[in-house]
C-alpha cells in the first residue's frame, strides 16, 4: 500500500476502521478488527497524543459515568511488539482506571506508521470537540513538519478547511504565555489571533494581554487596540531609522572632510559598526597615515 493510498484511506476518519457491526468482528475481518477485553496494564499511551492537558474534574465525571454505564465506545489500538499501544481514546482510559476497571474494550487495528497514529488521534479528538486551540495547533504543526504532510493534506484529513487549519498553526507564533491565557480561557482563539502583529514584542503583548482580561475586550475592541499599537509603533520606528540615518550622514560628511577621502559608515543592527576608509594608492594611503599622525599630536 502506498502512502497516498494510506493517507486516502484514513481520510474518511475512524469510522473507516472500526467495524458498522459486531458481525464483522471475527471471520473475514480478521484480527485486526477484532474487539476484545484487554487489561489496562497491557495498554500503553498513544506516543502520538495530540492533547496535552486532561481536566482531573471531567476525567471524574467520566469515570462516574463509566462506574455506572461502563465504556460506551471501545478505544482504538494498534498492536506493537506484544503490547497494545493506544490510537484514541486516552481520556476513557484515564478514566476507566479511576473507576477501578481492570480491563477495557478495544478495537485492534493495524497502522503502518507514526504519523497515521497521530492523524487518527487527531481526527477522533476533533470529532469530539476534546482538543484546545492549540493541542490542535500543535497536531497540524507535527504533521506538516515532522511528518511532510502538505497544509492542503492536513486539512482534507482532519475535515477542516485549509484557513481554519492555517489560523489554528499561526497561534503558534504567539509565546507561551499568551498561550497560556489562552488556553486558560482568559481569551478565545479569536482574540490570540488578533494579538499576532504584536507577537514580535513581548512587552506590548503582555500590556496589550493585560488590558483584554481587565477591561474585558471583545475581539473587534482588542483587533482595534492592536491597530491602534501598531500603526504607533510603526510612526516611532519609521522616526528613530529617520534620526539615525541622520545621524550617519552627518558623522560621514564630518569624516569625509577630516580625512579629504571617501568614507563609508556600516552600522550593525545589534548596535557598533564598522568604519570603511577608501584610499587610491600608496601615496594617499602615506598622506592619510600622516594626518592621523598629525592629529595625535
Amino acid at each position: 500500500m502506498t502512502r497516498t493510498q494510506r493517507r486516502n484511506g484514513l481520510g474518511r476518519g475512524l469510522a473507516s476502521l472500526i467495524p458498522d457491526s459486531a458481525l464483522e468482528l471475527d471471520g473475514e475481518s480478521g484480527p485486526s478488527r477484532a474487539l476484545r477485553q484487554v487489561p489496562i496494564d497491557e495498554l500503553d499511551a498513544n506516543p502520538e497524543q495530540p492533547r496535552e492537558c486532561f481536566d482531573p474534574a471531567e476525567l471524574d465525571a467520566l469515570a462516574q459515568s463509566i462506574r455506572t454505564h461502563g465504556i460506551m465506545s471501545p478505544l482504538l489500538v494498534r498492536r506493537e511488539e506484544g503490547r497494545y499501544i493506544l490510537i484514541a481514546g486516552e481520556r476513557r482510559l484515564r478514566a476507566a482506571a479511576l473507576a477501578g476497571l481492570t480491563e477495557v474494550p478495544v478495537w485492534v487495528r493495524e497502522v503502518e506508521s507514526a504519523a497515521d497514529s497521530l492523524e487518527l488521534a487527531l481526527v477522533e479528538n476533533l470529532q469530539r470537540s476534546d482538543l484546545d486551540p492549540i493541542e490542535a495547533a500543535r497536531g497540524y504543526q507535527r504533521l506538516k513538519e515532522v511528518y511532510g504532510y502538505t497544509q492542503e493534506e492536513v486539512a482534507r484529513k482532519v475535515a477542516k478547511d485549509r484557513s481554519t487549519v492555517a489560523n489554528a498553526m499561526r497561534l503558534l507564533k504567539l509565546p507561551e504565555f499568551a498561550l497560556k491565557s489562552l488556553r486558560d480561557g482568559q481569551i478565545s482563539a479569536g482574540h490570540a489571533r488578533a494579538l499576532l502583529p504584536l507577537a514580535g514584542d513581548e512587552s506590548d503583548l503582555k500590556q496589550t494581554l493585560a488590558r483584554i482580561v481587565v477591561r474585558d475586550l471583545n475581539v473587534r475592541k482588542t483587533e482595534k487596540l492592536v491597530a491602534e499599537l501598531t500603526r504607533v509603533d510603526a510612526t516611532t520606528r519609521a522616526m528613530r531609522r529617520t534620526r539615525v540615518e541622520q545621524t550617519l550622514t552627518f558623522a560621514t560628511k564630518v569624516i569625509t572632510r577630516a580625512l579629504k577621502t571617501a568614507v563609508e559608515i556600516k552600522p550593525r543592527k545589534r548596535g557598533g559598526g564598522r568604519i570603511v576608509i577608501q584610499y587610491a594608492d600608496g601615496e594617499e594611503l602615506d598622506r592619510l597615515i600622516d594626518h592621523l599622525r598629525q592629529t595625535q599630536k
